[in-house]
């Protein structure tokens, strides 16, 4: 098996019965496997809700570590819609060729920097600095903050053998609490800043919805992001014809990205709570269970693509989940593919080959499955284009 290769463990339980059971800390799970009972899950915010307890959308669950509620991801329409209005044209911002020209600047200095060593570790010292110095520009915040978020690891929420890590999570929210009352002390054009001084409803957000935002963007963004470029790299490791490609074709490097999110799926799934007893592919499901979204098992539905575990670069029909659904699609989506599409463009034309010398896998454990979502670590030396 190559090393990039990210197996698909739920194929013979997606195609046999469409579902799978985890049991997260005594609160069990009914894992939908399926492309179109995800997509129709999804949409169905009656009766698969996100506005439940504060925390128990997540897989795992994060009940126990924080009682604010994510905004607008933990809430449902019509409210969501209120929210989501607000806050979408910041995270639009992306989009801008200004935007693009300094995150390019800051991806090409890294870049640069790895071609001048024998040996960089691509979670810590490659994608988790990246991941953290672009949030700098969606936050609109200096660019020294990176140096403190690069300081928590790879997620804010969990530590090296534990699931969730509540003194670890403590450490982004009294960051976050700090950020809030500079910004209320001293205005300026940073998302706290402009957050704070928006209307909802006849009002200003409030502190706590403003925490809300924030921390869902902190949490929502890390491990993912971290999680595509570091699969994206080792894959490229693994296929320099692929970088050769990227290298004499840049105009697929978009349609790239869309088929590394959908094979790499960097969040492998999302809860949703159940408001009335219903069923699922003919499984009965009871009020006030949770399902969840399978992305990454939707994302290999063989029924929808076709050689679902190829990457295919220039995949032309591609109705991936990998960045969600519905209302509730990735509000950091726009990010996230502006970050990797730059990526690849920067690595096409500074690499000439990527050498990996040695890694550590990360493995999920979902009970009767057991995924792999990227590395622990994985060390490797980028070759300089000649």
């Amino acid at each position: 098996m190559e090393k990039s290769e990210l197996p698909d463990p739920f194929e013979k339980a997606r195609v046999e019965k469409g579902f799978g059971k985890l049991n997260d800390q005594d609160d069990p799970v009914t894992m939908l496997l399926r492309l179109k009972d995800v997509r129709k899950t999804a949409h169905n915010y009656k009766t698969f809700q996100s506005a439940a307890q504060p925390g128990r959308i997540v897989v795992p669950s994060e009940v126990n570590i924080r009682d604010t509620r994510q905004i607008p991801f933990e809430v449902d329409p019509p409210v969501h819609g209120e929210y989501r209005a607000i806050v979408e044209p910041w995270f639009k911002r992306p989009l801008q060729a200004e935007y693009q020209e300094k995150l390019k600047e800051q991806i090409e200095s890294l870049v640069n920097e790895c071609l001048n060593n024998d040996r960089v570790e691509v979670v810590n010292q490659f994608a988790l600095p990246l991941q953290s110095r672009a949030l700098t520009l969606l936050l609109n915040t200096p660019f020294s903050e990176s140096e403190t978020w690069i300081s928590w690891g790879t997620h804010v929420f969990r530590s090296e053998g534990e699931a969730l890590d509540a003194d670890k999570a403590n450490i982004l929210y009294d960051y976050i609490d700090q950020q809030i009352e500079r910004a209320i002390a001293k205005p300026g054009e940073d998302m706290y800043s402009v957050l704070l001084s928006s209307d909802f409803q006849g009002r200003k957000l409030s502190k706590e919805e403003v925490k809300g935002v924030m921390v869902l963007t902190f949490a929502g963004g890390r491990d993912t992001v971290i999680n595509a470029v570091t699969n994206s790299i080792a894959y490229l490791a693994e296929y320099p014809e692929s970088l050769e490609r990227l290298r004499k074709e840049p105009e697929i490097a978009g349609k790239a990205v869309e088929e590394f999110i959908r094979y790499f799926s960097p969040l492998t799934q999302m809860g949703r709570v159940v408001t009335e007893d219903t069923a699922v592919c003919e499984h009965a499901i009871k009020a006030d269970t949770r399902v969840s979204l399978c992305w990454a098992s939707a994302n290999r539905d063989a029924a929808v693509f076709e050689n679902p575990n190829e990457i295919v670069l220039d995949r032309k029909i591609n109705p991936h989940v990998g960045f969600g659904f519905s209302h509730h699609n990735c509000l950091g989506a726009t990010h996230a593919r502006q970050i990797l599409k730059i990526l690849l463009n920067t690595l096409a034309t500074k690499v000439g080959s990527i050498e990996i010398q040695d890694y550590k896998e990360n493995i999920e454990s979902l009970d009767e499955f057991e995924r792999k979502v990227g590395y622990d670590r994985i060390n490797v030396k980028f070759n300089k284009l000649t």
